[in-house]
């Protein structure tokens, strides 16, 4: 005996040896949720904690061993095969570490990561698993719907396979007896009700049995199929239809293959006659069974008990929540009598040798109906002197026994009273032989049933005798088979003549699809015998599936799939392709396989590729995968194109740190890895909340609104999505100024953005504190590269009466301001103890970004044609310096490079670290002129000639290739690809071409 402790109080279990005479305590470090006993070893005990532990214990819960956490609520089970094999096996659904559900099997006292085992290729939908006998299944959803897949005697899953188009929503096992599965399917087009479906021996191949039977739901969420198993009769089921919005009870002797409503009464009660014609009125009964052990449900039947059923339900055209009487059948269901007007709970004692029936009812009670004759006749008796409020009643151990027990309490404020009823004194003798007479199970006259004429021997109804423990007196004799022996096969429908024809979606000859030249397969007649049926000889040649020898036929229907169904895959990582065909012989056809990135396989047979033919790529991209099956009948071919990703790590927004209104500016997402595949960019401008999509890392846009505005950029690749948001300022009219700073401060910077974002906030307040110019008015930002140089861009301001100051002049008197603090050594500021860092001018714009003037002045013009003049000098020369031998060299290199080393958005955003050259122009921002050196070692220069600055860029050939990184070059640590402020034009003229 074993007693658990109140967990709010403690956590203790307490044992006893002696039937209750003594109990010792035992402490446990777990809160107990629920327990699950062993069938057969009575000492073995699964514990289910509250935190989602699963503990065994094989000393009666004297001791306890952690078996595995993150398991979940009731998915977890002894091993119950027919053959007994490795009773210590657990089954059981846990949670991965990233959240996904697991099917595992372990030893209950060796469950190590090493000793589990994961019958289940990959993840399972969350409480899905279901071991029942012989049978396992799992459910697991993709692409919206769910797959369901079964193992029948623990070997490989196989996918349930239901009509083509059932395309389930739901579904419910409802009984795995004898070799055979019993499930309720909802189907798409169904919300209250589940069609049933039976199966094969192996649980894969389903067959309709009923369609539209009610549901409904139970109190803790949980669906109730309204289908009824009776005990003691294999293959007897009773089901509530929906027919047209009314709900009509059916009973099958035969496992669903034919159905028939129940024939009501003759008489009522009073011995009135009821005149109920089938199939417009007919009996109909309530078909719940009470999860509570101690109440009685709607319905119910034994084992030991075979032709006795009792019910509630009514008479009519269909099942009624009102008028409910109790009725009860004595053979089986064929006929049945009105026993009570009002709901009873009923008890079996004496193997159904005597029925007891207690009223249902909120009022207190004192008395109880005996039957001895199988309900036809009862009689009154009192089990208290005082009415009882009833909660429970129950029987001892053993439906042999005449004795029962009823719980409850004497009013509302009393404690819980037992009283034991004991019938042994009613019999003064046991049966015998002379006491019984044999009862054939029939269905409406017809005794043939499930292939079998099954005889019974029952108490004759006048003799009052107990009869003990039951003894199973049954013979059966076998039955020659007829069509009534046979269901339809799957894929063939029973039409209204009776016979099973194709389905319109199901071709026959897919059966020898996967059938190998010199082989054979059966070959369906479109028939298949019911499971457990005993007939034997009759029809049962003509109706049984015949060896035939698999036809040699060309490759049709071929298919290429990968093993987990999706079209993408990682980067470095193997991926599984699995050829299927239609019809053919893939094990003696030639199979060629073209992966779309120059590599290529054949195969002369299947048994090379049973488990997927593998493949690595090395690039990321959309790869072509062909495939041809030929032999010496013909040939096909299929296409499939697979994304090859690498996962997106870092997305970084580049654009202009200022631009001029109504121009248009660049703004660039720059990824790590560069190549990652196919990708979605999401951009949202300003103040706008409707986004902009496209496939290009680049775009372009035009502010009409002065002052800082926001650009944010969304990147998808796959299921990943990155942000990045940056802002710009934008004026009709400004200024800029380069910085330089102290060669010092070179050995303190590490090129990333972070630092040089704090650089330039600390720069900008050392020159409003030097200049006592507003900090509304400057702009700083530290630009990429070494040496260390910040732009420095004044901004048009408000005066002390509000007054904008837009003219030249205004902005010409701040910068001859900056320029003279800076001149003078008045702008530093303090990087670390010790560290001073003074702010020089490199120098000022050439020309002005917004020319502020009515009209252009002779100065003007004449700078402007030396710009132009000095420009043409300069492309002249960049001609002539492209003949270069060394210049040649490295604009073949980069061709080469071109794919692994340009970032997929644009070019110009593979050029890392190259400084922000000088002021830009206010149409085009100044094109750059870059002088660049042959690469001869793996250490490349790439110099502004005009400030003689150079960046030097560290490329490393030895290192392993990262996901998506260019192959054999990678930027050293801290450098960051970062475009310049260029526009596009004026960039692609600085490149080498």
């Amino acid at each position: 005996i074993m007693l658990l402790t109140d967990p709010e109080v403690e956590s203790s279990l307490l044992i006893s040896s002696d039937e209750g005479a003594t109990y010792q305590k035992y402490r446990l470090n777990f809160y107990i949720h629920s327990l699950l006993f062993h069938p057969k070893q009575e000492d073995w005990i699964l514990a289910y904690s509250q935190d989602q532990k699963l503990f065994s214990s094989v000393e009666f819960g004297r001791r306890w061993l952690l078996l595995h956490e993150g398991v979940a609520p009731n998915r977890f089970y002894w091993s119950m095969m027919g053959s007994g094999r490795e009773p210590d096996l657990v089954h059981l659904e846990a949670k991965t570490v990233d959240g996904h559900a697991q099917y595992i099997t372990c030893k209950m006292q060796n469950c190590s990561e090493a000793t589990r085992s994961k019958p289940f290729p990959g993840y399972i939908d969350h409480n899905s698993l279901i071991v029942q006998d012989d049978y396992v299944f799992v459910q697991l959803t993709s692409g919206g719907r769910p797959h369901y897949y079964v193992s029948y005697r623990r070997n490989a899953f196989a996918q349930m396979k239901l009509p083509k188009y059932s395309l389930p929503k739901d579904m419910h096992v409802i009984s795995t007896d004898e070799n055979q599965v019993f499930a309720a399917v909802q189907e798409w087009n169904q919300n209250d009700t589940y069609n049933l479906y039976i199966s094969d021996t192996r649980g894969v191949y389903f067959t309709l049995a009923l369609e539209n039977v009610k549901s409904s739901q139970g109190l803790e969420g949980n669906v109730m199929i309204d289908l009824y198993e009776v005990a003691g009769i294999k293959g007897m089921f009773l089901a509530n239809k929906k027919i047209d919005n009314q709900v009509k009870t059916f009973i099958t002797y035969n496992k669903g293959r034919d159905w028939s409503l129940l024939q009501a009464p003759d008489t009522d009660l009073r011995g009135n006659p009821i005149h109920c014609l089938l199939p417009y009125c007919s009996l109909h009964l309530h078909l719940k069974v009470s999860e509570n052990p101690y109440t009685s449900g709607n319905i119910a039947s034994r084992d030991t008990a075979p032709s006795i059923i009792v019910a509630s339900g009514n008479i009519g055209t269909e099942l009624s929540e009102n008028d409910i009487s109790m009725f009860v059948s004595s053979d089986a269901g064929n006929t049945w009598r009105q026993i009570f007007e009002e709901e009873h709970s009923v008890l079996y004692l004496d193997q159904g040798g005597v029925l007891v029936a207690m009223k249902h009812t909120s009022l207190p009670i004192r008395h109880l109906w005996l039957s001895f004759d199988e309900g036809r006749s009862w009689s009154k008796y009192s089990f208290t002197s005082l009415p009882l409020f009833v909660d429970g009643v129950l029987g001892e151990p053993g439906e042999e026994t005449l004795i029962m027990t009823v719980f409850g309490h004497f009013s509302h404020r009393s404690e819980w009273q037992l009283v034991k009823v004991d019938y042994k004194s009613i019999f003064d003798r046991r049966c015998a032989e002379e006491d019984y007479r044999p009862w054939q199970l029939h269905s409406q006259g017809e005794a043939c049933i499930m292939g079998a004429k099954r005889i019974y021997m029952k108490r004759k109804s006048e003799k009052k005798c107990m009869q003990g423990k039951y003894a199973g007196a049954m013979t059966s004799e076998p039955c020659v088979c007829t069509e009534a022996d046979f269901d339809c096969d799957y894929g063939y429908e029973r039409h209204s003549n009776g016979q099973c024809l194709p389905a319109f979606w199901y071709n026959p000859s897919s059966l020898s699809k996967d059938c190998s030249l010199g082989q054979s397969y059966l070959n369906s007649t479109g028939y298949r015998k019911v499971v457990s049926n005993n007939c034997t000889d009759g029809v049962r040649e003509r109706y049984t599936a015949k060896p035939q020898q698999c036809p040699g036929k060309a490759p049709q229907g071929l298919r290429i799939i990968t093993s987990d169904g999706k079209l993408t895959a990682e980067q470095g990582h193997n991926v599984s392709f699995l050829v299927q065909l239609e019809e053919g012989d893939l094990q003696r056809s030639l199979i060629q396989v073209d992966f779309g990135d120059g590599i290529a396989v054949s195969y002369a047979n299947l048994s090379s590729t049973e488990d997927g033919i593998k493949h690595i790529y090395q690039n990321v991209g959309i790869f072509r995968v062909a495939v041809l099956v030929e032999n010496s009948l013909g040939s096909d071919n299929a296409v499939l194109y697979l994304h090859v990703t690498c996962p997106l790590e870092h997305v970084h927004l580049s654009l202009p740190f200022i631009t001029t209104k109504n121009k248009e500016v660049n703004a660039t997402a720059v990824l790590w890895p560069s190549q990652v595949g196919t990708l979605t960019y999401v951009w949202w401008f300003g103040n706008n909340t409707e986004p902009l999509i496209t496939l290009e890392g680049s775009i372009s846009f035009t502010f009409s609104v002065e002052g800082m505005n926001t650009i944010t950029v969304q990147v998808s690749a796959g299921n990943i999505i990155l942000q990045d948001t940056k802002t710009i300022a934008v004026y009709e009219q400004f200024q800029s100024l380069r910085l330089s700073f102290s060669p010092n401060l070179d050995d303190y910077n590490p090129d990333i953005p972070e630092w040089r974002k704090d650089i330039s906030r600390v720069v900008k307040r050392a020159l409003v504190e030097a200049t006592d110019i507003s900090s509304k008015h400057i702009l700083v930002a530290v630009l990429p590269g070494l040496p260390t140089s910040a732009e420095l861009f004044i901004l048009p301001y408000k005066d002390a009466t509000g007054e904008n100051r837009r003219i030249a002049s205004d902005l010409e008197k701040i910068s001859e301001t900056l320029i003279t603090k800076l001149n003078q050594n008045l702008v530093h500021f303090e990087l670390k103890p010790g560290v001073r860092i003074l702010v020089h001018a490199a120098h000022l714009s050439a020309a002005p970004l917004v020319d502020l003037t009515p009209s252009h002045s002779g100065s003007a013009m004449l700078m402007l044609l030396s710009v132009v003049f000095v420009g043409l000098a300069v492309f002249v020369i960049y001609k002539f310096k492209r003949k270069i031998p060394g210049l040649n060299i490295y604009a073949q290199m980069q061709n080469e490079k071109d794919q692994e080393m340009v970032s997929p958005v644009s070019q110009r955003e593979s050029i890392p670290n190259i400084p922000q050259s000088e002021l830009m122009s206010p149409e085009q921002l100044v094109d750059e002129k870059l002088e660049v050196q042959p690469i001869e070692q793996p250490q490349a220069t790439v110099q502004n000639p005009r400030k003689g600055n150079a960046t030097k860029v560290v490329w490393t050939e030895d290192f392993p290739k990262a996901c998506g990184s260019a192959r054999g070059f990678k930027p050293r640590p801290g450098a960051e690809v970062f475009p310049q402020l260029l526009s596009p034009r004026a960039q692609k003229k600085s490149l080498p071409m």
